[in-house]
């Protein structure tokens, strides 16, 4: 980034973005905490406990892993970001 103040801001965006998956996943240990055996079984969470016990991992709802590869880079700052949206509006 030849802009440093740019980079600064795209790192504060990155880490704010990071900071609501750390929101999300104590929501969900809160939700999930005091679950019986029975419950787990009962509400589908069995395969993922069974992984990742109580270990927050990002996944989509049908199992698949959030990973990097849901992003594009082209070097260009307002390309990469409107790459970025349009991937994730084409997701909802």
């Amino acid at each position: 980034m030849p802009d440093k103040r740019v980079a600064g801001l795209l790192t504060d965006i990155g880490t704010e973005e990071l900071a609501h998956f750390e929101i999300i996943g104590a929501m969900v240990h809160q939700l999930t905490r005091n679950l019986t055996p029975e419950q787990i079984e009962k509400s589908g969470f069995a395969p993922y406990y069974t992984d990742h016990t109580l270990g927050v991992w990002p996944q989509a709802a049908g199992g698949i892993p959030f990973n990097a590869c849901e992003f594009q880079v082209k070097g260009d700052p307002i390309c990469d970001l409107t790459e970025d949206l349009a991937a994730d509006a084409a997701k909802v």
